[in-house]
Order: structure tokens, then C-alpha cells, then sequence
């Protein structure tokens, strides 16, 4: 039997280290970082820990808001969403993620823009 994506991402430590990385490279990211100025970057790495670990099949202790919700109101623009995703991908090369488990998180990624720009 296949492993999960969960399983495949290192499993809840694999995915805490990949979250925390992306919030870091967020934090320094001029396309969106001052978006961040106000945030608690331990409770955001938290929140996209769990948001991702629920979401790739691990246990489901994601009580946060949807996508929709989250970024209604952002008017987070197409190149910010991209810039993002250029952040998971590199927080997901830097821990070891294989291209498939890479592609499966991009086109996960990618299938909430509508659910994040110009909401």
C-alpha cells in the first residue's frame, strides 16, 4: 500500500520543519513579507503545520479557518500567490522533498488560488 502524502512529507516532524521554513522565507519575502509585521510567526508556523499535516492525510487537528476565509478581504495579488508558492518549494527542496511529493503539494497549493487572490 502507497504512503500517504503525510507520510511521504516526513510525517508530522517533516512537515513542522518544512512549515517553519516557509514562514521564515514569508517573513523575508518583499513581495508580501510586510503582511506578516503584526503576525506571531510561532502561532503561523503552528497554523501551517497543522493546515498541512490534516491536508496530506495525517491526523486532523486543524481548527482554523478555510482558505477563503483566512484571505478574504487580503486582495492578496497574483504575484504575491506566486511568490508564496516559490517560498513552499523552496522550504520543501531545502528539507529533502522528493519532485513528486513536490508536485503533489504545488498542485494543491496551486488548486486554492482561487480560495486566496483577489478575495
Amino acid at each position: 500500500m502507497e504512503q500517504s502524502l503525510y507520510e511521504r512529507l516526513g510525517g508530522s516532524a517533516g512537515i513542522n520543519q518544512t512549515a517553519s521554513d516557509l514562514v521564515d522565507l514569508h517573513l523575508v519575502n518583499p513581495a508580501f513579507s510586510a503582511r506578516f509585521k503584526d503576525s506571531n510567526p510561532d502561532s503561523l508556523k503552528k497554523a501551517v503545520a497543522t493546515f498541512f499535516i490534516t491536508g496530506t492525510g495525517g491526523p486532523n487537528f486543524y481548527q482554523g479557518k478555510n482558505m477563503l476565509e483566512a484571505h478574504r478581504g487580503m486582495n492578496i495579488s497574483s504575484h504575491e500567490f506566486l511568490s508564496a508558492i516559490d517560498d513552499a518549494m523552496q522550504a520543501l527542496s531545502k528539507n529533502n522533498i522528493a519532485q513528486r511529493e513536490q508536485e503533489e503539494v504545488l498542485f494543491a497549493l496551486y488548486s486554492m488560488k482561487d480560495e486566496i487572490v483577489l478575495v
